[in-house]
C-alpha cells in the first residue's frame, strides 16, 4: 500500500514521512531507555558464599556471646572455636564440601570486585565523607567517624571499594546507608586484612584475601569472608544484609494518555530510520 500512496503525492508523503521521523526521534530522546539498568554497576555475584555470614580459610575464633545470622564456615582449615558461647543461626561448616565450594565462589567474587573498572581514587580517610554509587580505589583505607553511602534514590545502587592493602576502622566509627543504599549491595575487596575497631558499626560484604578481625562490640551488617586467613570475633553481632526490592519498570504515560513502555525509545529510533530510508529511496526513483 505504501508505494501506491507515495506514487500519487510524492512531495506530500515525503514531507509527512520526514515530519514523522523527526517526531519519532524526538520521542526517543524524551523517553529513552526507561530501565536505566544497563548504565548501572552490577553487584558482585557471591554465589554459594552468600549463604555465609562468616567464612575463613584457616580458623574461626570467637570470644563472648557473638551472634551470627547465617552459616559459618572454614576451608581448607577446620578449626572453629568459641561456639558456644557464640551462637550461629545457620550451620557450621568445618572443612566440608559446602565450605570448600563457598571458598571457590568467594575467590571468583573477590577477583570480580578487584577487576571492576574504571575505579575512582579516594583519599585513605573515608570518615566524614559521603560517597555515591560506583567503583572506588582506596590505598590504606581507614574510617574515623562516619562514612555515608548515598544511593541517590536507587534501591539497586552498588558500591565497590577496592583496597590493595588494608582497611582499618576506628573505635565507634560508623558506615551509614541512605537514599536506597544498602549493605547488601556494598562490597569491600581487601588485598590483605580488615580490622574493625571496638564498638564500631560496619556494613557490607568484606572480601579479604587474608584475615578479618572484629574487635569487641563490633556490629556488622553483612558478611566477613576471608580467603586464606582467619576470622577473629569478640562479642559481635553479625546480621544478614537484606537487599531492598527494586521496583518494576512502570509504563510512562504522556498527556494523551498513551503508555510508552521501557525501551520504546530504541523502537522509535529504528522506525524513524526506516521511514527516512524509504523516503530517500522514493526520492531517487521519482
Amino acid at each position: 500500500m505504501l508505494p501506491q500512496i507515495v506514487g500519487r503525492r510524492p512531495h506530500l508523503i515525503r514531507s509527512g514521512l520526514a515530519a514523522f521521523a523527526s517526531v519519532a526521534l524526538t520521542a526517543a530522546v524524551l523517553f529513552g531507555d526507561q530501565t536505566g539498568a544497563s548504565a548501572a554497576e552490577a553487584p558482585v555475584d557471591l554465589g554459594t558464599a552468600a549463604a555465609f555470614s562468616v567464612l575463613a580459610g584457616t580458623t574461626v575464633t570467637n570470644t563472648g556471646p557473638t551472634t551470627v545470622a547465617q552459616d559459618l564456615g572454614v576451608s581448607p582449615g577446620s578449626a572453629v572455636t568459641g561456639f558456644p558461647p557464640g551462637t550461629v543461626a545457620g550451620t557450621i561448616h568445618a572443612a566440608d564440601a559446602t565450605a570448600a565450594t563457598a571458598q571457590v565462589a568467594l575467590t571468583a567474587a573477590y577477583n570480580d570486585a578487584a577487576g571492576r573498572t574504571p575505579a575512582v581514587p579516594l583519599a585513605s580517610e573515608l570518615g566524614s565523607t559521603t560517597v555515591f554509587p560506583g567503583v572506588y580505589s582506596v590505598a590504606g583505607a581507614q574510617i574515623t567517624g562516619t562514612l555515608t553511602l548515598d544511593g541517590q534514590g536507587d534501591p539497586g545502587a552498588v558500591f565497590i571499594f577496592q583496597m590493595p592493602s588494608t582497611i582499618v576502622t576506628a573505635s565507634a566509627s560508623n558506615v551509614v546507608f541512605i537514599n536506597g543504599a544498602s549493605a547488601c549491595r556494598t562490597f569491600w575487596q581487601v588485598g590483605s586484612s580488615a580490622t574493625l575497631g571496638t564498638g564500631s558499626s560496619f556494613g557490607g560484604n568484606i572480601l579479604a584475601l587474608t584475615s578479618i578481625t572484629m574487635t569487641t562490640g563490633v556490629a556488622l551488617v553483612g558478611r566477613a569472608l576471608a580467603r586464606n586467613g582467619a576470622v577473629t570475633m569478640d562479642t559481635n553481632a553479625v546480621t544478614e544484609a537484606i537487599c531492598p526490592p527494586i521496583p518494576p519498570i512502570l509504563p510512562v504515560t504522556g498527556p494523551s494518555g498513551l503508555s510508552t513502555l521501557a525501551g520504546v525509545g530504541g523502537g522509535l529510533v529504528l522506525l524513524g530510520t526506516l521511514i527516512l530510508f524509504i523516503d530517500r529511496r522514493r526520492t531517487q526513483l521519482a
